[in-house]
């Protein structure tokens, strides 16, 4: 096939997990981790953004069949795509931490009990579960998720939608006037119909455990959810792991919590007793031959690359060392030449790694994507076919590069850091490494503001610290020199 014809019928892939969700079965890597967790053995997946979270979230949404088989109900606790259920939160937040626990656990049973009543599990412990939720108003006929947490929100919180409060004698906490209670009740508000949200959760368990399934209550996004009001982000997520760690005792009901590493340190900063409950966790994390099976696998499910290159498709999977050498049948050898220069491979994984040494499959992704369109613009404009079956055209790579570069910047640093935008973008065109004296002249701020911006700097990956036995210098990774048109060397104080 002609060379851009071939370019053109090829992609590998979104970069969100959310824009591919029908093709990520077709190149998805069943890991020892991925099992572990769809056996139900791991409720808390961590990682950085960009390292598939949402791609095993999406993918365990896509497998509810087979969940099924296994006699497990899926039912997810936000919107997969769109506006988040939680956006009226950061308006509207609840005033204390037990509010929060609150919220969670009645939305989470009521999030079961719409799973129950779908699949029809009406024994007689799920017609109570009903009663009470119906009663209290949260229940309807037709499930939404949207409406089924604001009809929770306002059971819960009606002092800041409606304007009115009531103390709990026993807890002196402002609740709702309704039946459904944090605390357990006392006999005489029992008498007077008062149920628990905990005894909810158990008239739940109970109802599942006579018809013989659990459900697991899927909850993503969350980092989108309370980006913009970190003390909200803190106060809701502590809550969150409150609520798993007090319904953790009950066998049919399972939380699972997709999060970012970044924001579980910092919940847990100043203190968090929950921390040592949160033991069935799996860190996402990206080695090498994870990245190289990752390209080989988005390349081998086109069509028209398999059928001009391959021969045999499993062979290739089965074998680090086959994967090695289909990659290096489509790319050149290196992309700058020279004894001591990397390997292309090598060079991808280097220059998509943050301030962390840590590469995520997103980046790697879309410098494939770019790729492609740098390589058909060159051959359109008239340049050269590469030798042999290479693809790609070493020239092209440093340009595709800073197409990362921008996106990374502005979409994910910038984005999620915006007091940290003024000083990073003073870094335009300056020198690669950086000291904390010619950070100051740029910045011209105290000692100590920069040394602690400096940190916020290398916390996320901005920066990469060396140290020697000179002075600690600040070098700025590839991954971000393209957007700032940073130039290599050590800046003079």
């Amino acid at each position: 096939m002609e060379r851009v014809a071939l370019l053109k019928g090829i992609t590998f892939g979104e970069r969100v997990a959310e824009d591919e969700i029908g093709a990520l079965g077709q190149y998805f890597v069943e890991t020892d981790q991925w099992e572990r967790i769809f056996e139900g053995k791991i409720d808390v997946i961590r990682g950085d953004k960009g390292s598939g979270k949402s791609a095993i979230y999406s993918l365990l949404d896509s497998k509810t069949n087979q969940l099924f088989d296994r006699r497990v109900l899926l039912t997810t606790a936000e919107n997969p795509r769109g506006d988040t259920v939680f956006a009226d939160l950061v308006s509207e937040p609840p005033t204390s931490e037990n509010e929060f626990v609150f919220l969670w656990k009645l939305y989470y049973v009521s999030l079961v009990a719409a799973k129950l009543k779908e699949f029809g599990i009406a024994n007689d412990k799920a017609r109570h579960l009903f009663a009470a939720l119906e009663e209290a108003g949260i229940m309807e006929p037709s499930f939404s998720l949207r409406r089924t947490f604001l009809k929770v929100r306002r059971y819960v919180l009606p002092k800041t939608i409606e304007g009115t409060v009531s103390v709990d004698p026993n807890t002196m906490l402002s609740t709702a006037t309704g039946k459904i209670t944090l605390a357990e009740p006392t006999d005489e508000a029992e008498r007077r119909g008062a149920v628990s949200v905990g005894q909810l959760a158990e008239l739940a368990n109970a109802a599942l455990d006579k018809a013989g399934y659990q459900i697991w209550v899927l909850f993503d996004r969350l980092d989108v959810a309370f980006v913009e009001d970190g003390g909200l982000e803190k106060n809701a997520l502590r809550a969150l792991f409150r609520a798993y760690r007090d319904f953790s005792g009950l066998d049919y009901l399972k939380f699972k919590i997709f999060l970012r590493s970044d924001i579980l340190t910092r919940i847990m900063e100043g203190g968090f007793r929950e921390a040592s409950h949160i033991t069935r966790t799996a860190d996402l994390e990206w080695n090498e031959s994870n990245l190289l099976n990752l390209i080989v696998r988005r390349a081998l499910n086109n069509q028209v690359l398999v059928k001009e290159y391959v021969t045999d498709r499993e062979a290739i999977l089965k074998s680090t060392d086959e994967q090695r050498a289909f990659f290096y049948r489509m790319f050149p050898a290196q992309v700058e030449q020279g004894e001591k220069k990397r390997e292309t491979f090598d060079w991808i994984v280097s220059r998509c790694a943050d301030g962390r040494g840590k590469t995520a499959p997103r980046e790697v992704i879309h410098l494939l994507n770019s790729l492609r369109e740098k390589e058909v613009e060159r051959i359109e404009r008239g340049g050269l076919i590469p030798a042999d079956e290479a693809l790609f055209d070493r020239s092209i790579f440093k340009s595709a590069l800073a197409a990362v570069s921008d996106a990374r910047l502005i979409g994910t640093v910038y984005a999620e850091y915006d007091d940290l935008k003024p000083y990073i973008a003073q870094l335009e065109r300056q020198k690669t490494e950086q000291t904390i004296e010619s950070l100051r002249s740029i910045w011209e701020g105290s000692s100590s503001d920069v040394e602690q911006l400096v940190q916020r700097l290398v916390d996320i990956g901005f920066f990469q610290k060396k140290t020697s036995r000179e002075e600690d210098t600040y070098w700025v990774p590839f991954l971000y020199r393209g957007a700032l048109h940073m130039s290599q060397g050590l800046a003079e104080d």
